[in-house]
Parts: C-alpha cells; structure tokens; sequence
C-alpha cells in the first residue's frame, strides 16, 4: 500500500511538472479561453477567438545541427527540424538561447517556433537565399523576395516565446538623407556598391536603384523573370508572411528590423497577436510594425510598436486587384497597445479596396506619432469603411494630426505633404462608381491629446462626403484648430480643442 501510494504521489507530480513545461498556447486550452473576454459585448457580432491547438511534442534546434554562433548558417535544421515536427503531426519548435543565422523559416502546420529568453533568430543579409516568388505587396498581385519567415495555407501555426526575430533590414532598405542624422548619412555614403538616387535618397545597389525607377510604391514595372532578377535587392520583402492562415498567434516575442513591413498576415482567419514587440528604426522606408490585411477574426492586444511607418495598420488590397479579390478585413479588436513613433498609431488604408468593418480599438495609447488616428484613402480605391468604434485613447507629443481623414492620399506621410505644402482640390466633383472610397458609421469617443500640430483634419471628396461620424468626449490642445471639409452628419458632444 505504501509504495502504490508513493507511485501514485510521483505520477501526480509528474503530471503537475509536465502541464507546467507546456507552452501558454497548449495551456490556455486546458484552462478555458482567456481571449474570450475580448470578444464580448461589443458593438458588432464577433465569434470567440482561441489560441491554436499545438500537439505537446518538441524538439530542439541544437538537434539538428542548429549553430547558436551566428557564424554559420541554420536554414538547413530549421528545415529539418520543422519536418520531423511534421512527421509526428506537429508540435513545438524550441530555439534555446544563442544567436541563430539562417535563411527563409517556412512554418507548417500545427507547429509553435518557440525561442527561449536569449534566443535570437536573424535571417542572412544575403539576397541569394531568398528567391523571388510571386505574391502579394503594397495591395497589388507582383512579385517579391521570399519573405524570411512565411506560411502559406496553414492551421494552427504560433510564434511564441521571449526571443527575439531581427530581419536584417539594414541590407535591403533605402533610406532618405531627411531621416537621419549628418553621421548616419556619412556611413552610408561609405557602404560598397550603394548609390545615392535624385532626392537624395540612399539606395544599398545600382539594382536596386534600377528597380526602384518608375515603380508605383514599390511595385516595380518589372514584367519577365530576367527583369526581375535584374532588380532583386529592390523586392526587398515583408518579414513575416502568413498568408491564407487558419488558427495564428504570435505572443511574447520581438519582431524588429524588418526589410519592408514587419508582419503581415494576409487573409487570414482566427489571428492573435498578444504582447509582442514588434520595432524598426524610425528612418526604416516603409518599416510599417503590423498590416493586417483582409484578415478576419483578429486580436491585437497588450502589444508595443515602435515604426518607421504605420504603426498598426489596416488594409485589404488596392485598386482592381484589391476589388477582385473582395476579401475585406473585418472583427478586429484592438486592447491596451502602445504605438512609440509611426506614421500613424491606429491606421486604415490606403489599401482598403476589399473593405473595412466592424473594428473595435479601445485603451490605447499613441506616444510621438506623426498622426494618432489616421483614415486615408484616394480615388481609385473603392470599398467601404464602416462600423468602426474607437474609445479611450490617450495621446501625447503628435507631430501633425490627432485624428486624419485624408481621402487625397499619394504616398507621402502627413508631415511630408505639410512640408510639400499639398493642397488637393477638394471642390471638383468626380463620377461616382465602384472605385469610389466610402467611409462611414465611424464613432470615436474618450479621446484626450495632449499636444499635437493640428487636432483633427477631415478632408472628404465632394461626391462622397464621410457620413456618419461621432466625435463624443474629446480634449486636444494643439497649435491648430480642427478642419472638417465635405462630411455630413459629423455629431460633436463635448468635444474642446485647445489651440496653444
């Protein structure tokens, strides 16, 4: 009897240590949904979003001959360890503590990428590693690098951990003389093989100089595989791609310098992204932290961004590509985040062709940003932004708007168009049709700002005016007074601007 009674008493132990080693994902299943809470007495129906489902085996990176160095490259065992995961049916990728080399990570699914504290994995600065494949960027169907760490079509797939994911970008980003300092420019200069491109404008090759020639925002003129090729450093690709994805988190871990954007899931469904960092330097082009685009069903919660541009932006497909594809982004909660510096905090567009709705953003805080909330759209767009609630969000030290509706948008950031002194007509009417942008049904209310260059900017097009905004409880001091042009039904209650 005793010794059933001390085997039963080590089992239970057992048992207590192993549910402890789990990772969080497995964990939260077990324990109930802690995300439930998020999708609860909102303004708009929004089904309950869980963590993916990961089978409990795992296997080590060093076990495949995974170098922690950072002197040789890993791509071959993160390959190899990720289909050994595959061939038990999934599990748990653990990347202990070292600084991990490696080319493009293709994640598969029911697999968690674990990094441990002390884990960093940096992809190569080598573009040979990254073939160009056809894709999706800027909106627009084209072709880009491979991006360093993608899926495509998976089901519960996660990046969790403490580590951090660092792309190397400083090998593929041009960069603007106006973004840095004398010095930064100088080193520049001194890089082998970089050029400076008219308005001084940095630029790592004469290739990707080539490329970077007559492209429409980044999307190169570029039609056979030779030309392409000819232009490979300038499809400088997205850090993370998860496209078509079914079941996604990212938790805990640090995302920083990216060569475009940082992350991007791209239509996908049931997304969680839950305190995480994602960063780049504030001169990083196009060095958006998070696009989410035509995703559905999505978190964003207690997470921190810090950009050289969008902060947390939202998107789904530009012009005709982004009307045929007709996915639009929609149930979205995002939950007690921090923007540091970006174009804008909390953003939407420019490519919204597919449409937007049903966004709740709630208890954030935007810290420096060129813009705090910013819509923006042009003609030639289309789709419908709508049913959009914004509530208690705090805002210090903005550079121009606390809140922007521009449906003139050309590319340029809002403080580059102040500087460029851009004043679009916003008299001529145009035709209505389906390349129209509608923004409507947009309440945003418990606002507070506390300095910023102009309060707000509502700046609509005359043949479809924005309809349908609430502006409910909202103090901004600023050294301008706020703008409203072709709008109709905007309400105001209790809403002070303090020009200083």
């Amino acid at each position: 009897m005793k010794k059933r009674l001390i085997h039963t008493l080590l089992v239970t132990i057992a048992i207590a240590m192993s549910a402890n080693a789990q990772p969080s994902c497995c964990k939260d299943q077990q324990e109930g949904n802690p995300y439930k809470k998020y999708t609860e007495n909102l303004p708009f129906a929004m089904p309950e979003v869980k963590a993916p489902v990961i089978p409990d085996y795992k296997v080590n990176l060093k076990d495949f001959g995974g170098d922690s160095t950072g002197r040789a490259l890993c791509t071959d065992a993160f390959a190899k360890a990720i289909d050994a995961l595959v061939q038990k049916g999934g599990g748990h990728l653990i990347v202990p503590s070292g600084v991990w080399l490696t080319g493009p990570i293709v994640l598969k699914s029911n697999i968690d990428l674990h990094l441990k504290a002390g884990a960093i994995i940096q992809f190569a600065a080598d573009e040979t590693l990254y073939p160009i494949i056809k894709t999706s960027f800027e909106g627009l169907d084209t072709r880009r690098c491979q991006s360093p760490l993608s899926a495509n079509g998976a089901e519960n797939i996660s990046i969790t951990g403490k580590g951090a994911i660092d792309g190397n970008g400083q090998y593929w980003r041009p960069v603007k003389r106006s973004k840095v300092t004398a010095s930064q420019w100088k080193d520049l200069l001194a890089v082998p093989g970089s050029v400076v491109m008219p308005g001084d404008y940095w630029a790592p090759t004469a290739s990707y100089a080539k490329g970077h020639q007559g492209a429409d925002l980044n999307v190169p003129t570029a039609k056979t595989d030779e030309e392409f090729e000819a232009i490979h450093r300038f499809l400088r690709p997205v850090m993370i791609s998860l496209v078509s994805c079914k079941n996604v988190m990212l938790k805990g871990v640090i995302f920083q310098n990216s060569p475009a954007w940082n992350i991007h899931p791209l239509m996908c469904e049931n997304v969680i992204i839950d305190n995480i960092l994602a960063r780049n330097p504030s001169y990083a082009q196009n060095g958006d932290a998070l696009d989410l685009e035509s995703c559905k069903n999505a978190l964003i919660v207690n997470s921190r961004f810090d950009a050289g541009d969008d902060g947390i932006c939202i998107k789904s497909g530009k012009d005709a590509d982004g009307r045929k594809r007709g996915i639009p982004c929609e149930n979205v909660v995002v939950d007690g985040c921090t923007v540091f510096a970006g174009h804008g905090g909390f953003v939407v567009g420019s490519e919204m062709s597919g449409g937007v709705r049903n966004f709740k953003v709630q208890d954030c805080q935007f810290l420096g940003t060129d813009v705090g909330l910013r819509f923006k759209s042009t003609r030639g767009r289309g789709g419908i932004v709508e049913n959009i609630f914004i509530d208690n969000i705090s805002m210090m030290d903005i550079k121009t708007d606390a809140i922007t509706f521009n449906m003139y948008y050309g590319g340029k950031s809002v403080a580059e168009m102040i500087a460029d002194g851009d004043k679009p007509d916003n008299t001529t009417k145009k035709p209505v049709d389906e390349t129209t942008p509608i923004f409507r049904n947009i309440d945003i209310q418990n606002v507070v700002c506390n300095g910023a260059g102009r309060a707000m900017e509502f700046n609509g097009l005359p043949e479809m005016p924005m309809d349908g905004i609430n502006l409910k409880n909202i103090t901004i001091r600023a050294k301008q007074d706020a703008t409203f042009t072709n709008c109709t039904n905007i309400k105001k209650e209790n809403v002070k601007v303090v020009v200083e």
